[in-house]
């Protein structure tokens, strides 16, 4: 959420920002309904400190003045009526339209309107030629065994899958291997819950606009969050910290819900996009500077890298155009790593910076020790590492001429010193 003294003192900006975006708010009506809610307010303060005056006067007053105030008083409450019944009309839609407003875009985002206008800031590692016929990663899986789309799809509907095998073990070691990696970093390692109440999926900016995209439990008003960082940004939500506890640094490895909703016939093949994975989530919640939010977003997107570079997968790190960044991102770095059966750089991490938007919604603050002012944190977070997605590349850029998978030598302690995946030659072909 945005502090409206920003949007009064600089409406433009904000509808520039609402177009740059591509979320339609009206900014004017916003400040109306600011305007009116200002005046009835003013209003019953006026009315509050002249009822307090004429209740000093009444005990000295006798007869007809006596009266005259009295009659004066049931006025004022009559009036106060009123203007707590406007006040209770217009709150909702000023709450409303608040919680739309979009963040502006730092300075150096690109302008662009989606994904395809995403600028490129370096690459890293080597694209694998290859000197045989490669497969993709549904093949190679199908081959070893080691996935089943069918039975997933059996079980629980399109874009499911099961992993089994050796496919379970190496989902499980990239995983621990990231988790790892952030412990070993100084991040708290967490275990945290995936139902969420509204009140948490509005405070890290889900709601409103992620409804659809949210998985519902309606009878019990609970929502499956699509990611830890709901959970592990809302840990300390409605807190005061101190501000020597900051920053906090926090990571989970959790189960992600998603259903993928305006996404039918898109990327509908293999691992890709589908309706549940596991992520290793990293945030960061620091104090109310730019300058630690620009260090932590440096850190957060270096920790994700370090993981792909011990990976050894080739992946290039955009800067995340205008019309592609969410509602509270005032600045994000996509890792997208290449996946040869898809020909291209593809997203499997996102680095999101949010300076205060999230900790106002979630009235996340700490208390300054120079001024004693309650300032909002500042947040932050990105993925450490996805899978399945991550296990396209893996599998395909790892993959050998005989249809074995050469494991990474990192995940090897992971899989029981386990050097290659092979057809296992007893099991069973259902």
């Amino acid at each position: 959420m945005i502090d409206i003294k920003q949007i009064r003192e600089n409406r433009q900006k904000f509808k520039d920002a609402c177009e740059a975006k591509g979320f339609a708010v009206d900014i004017d009506r916003l400040l109306q309904v600011d305007s009116s809610l200002r005046s009835q307010k003013q209003q019953l303060q006026e009315i509050s400190t002249r009822k307090k005056q004429i209740g000093k006067l009444i005990p000295k007053l006798e007869g007809n003045d006596k009266v005259a105030k009295l009659f004066e008083l049931s006025e004022f409450k009559l009036s106060e009526i009123e203007i707590n019944t406007n006040i209770w009309k217009f709150q909702p839609v000023f709450d409303e339209l608040m919680l739309l407003v979009p963040q502006p875009a730092d300075d150096d985002v690109p302008f662009g309107k989606d994904d395809t206008e995403n600028v490129e800031i370096r690459k890293e590692g080597q694209i694998r030629q290859f000197d045989f016929e490669p497969k993709d990663h549904v093949q190679l899986g199908l081959a070893l065994g080691i996935i089943d789309i069918e039975r997933g799809v059996k079980l629980a509907g399109t874009r499911n899958y099961i992993l089994k095998g050796d496919g379970a073990l190496l989902h499980w070691a990239v995983l621990h291997f990231a988790m790892d990696c952030m412990v070993g970093k100084g991040y708290v390692p967490m275990s945290v819950p995936l139902l969420m109440k509204d009140e948490t999926m509005t405070g890290t900016g889900f709601f409103p606009g992620s409804e659809d995209q949210t998985y519902r439990m309606e009878k019990d008003q609970l929502n499956l969050a699509g990611t830890a960082e709901v959970p592990l940004t809302a840990y300390r939500m409605g807190e005061i910290l101190n501000a020597e506890e900051l920053p906090l640094k926090y990571v989970a490895l959790s189960s992600c819900f998603r259903r993928e909703a305006g996404a039918a016939g898109k990327d509908t093949y293999g691992l890709y996009r589908i309706h549940q994975f596991d992520k290793v989530e990293q945030v960061v919640i620091c104090k109310n500077s730019i300058e630690e939010s620009n260090k932590f977003h440096g850190e957060i997107l270096a920790n994700a890298e370090a993981v792909m570079q011990a990976l050894e997968l080739p992946y290039r790190v955009v800067n995340v155009c205008t019309g592609d960044l969410g509602r509270g991102q005032a600045k994000k770095f996509d890792i997208e790593a290449w996946m040869p059966s898809r020909g291209n750089y593809c997203e499997t991490h996102s680095a999101s910076k949010f300076y205060e938007f999230q900790a106002r919604r979630m009235n996340l603050r700490y208390k300054e020790p120079a001024t004693k002012k309650n300032l909002f944190c500042h947040t932050l977070n990105n993925t450490v590492i996805a899978s399945p997605r991550i296990l396209i590349s893996l599998l395909e850029l790892y993959q050998n001429a005989d249809g074995s998978i050469t494991v990474p030598i990192v995940l090897r302690p992971y899989m029981n010193g386990k050097e290659k995946l092979v057809p296992d030659p007893h099991r069973s072909a259902r």
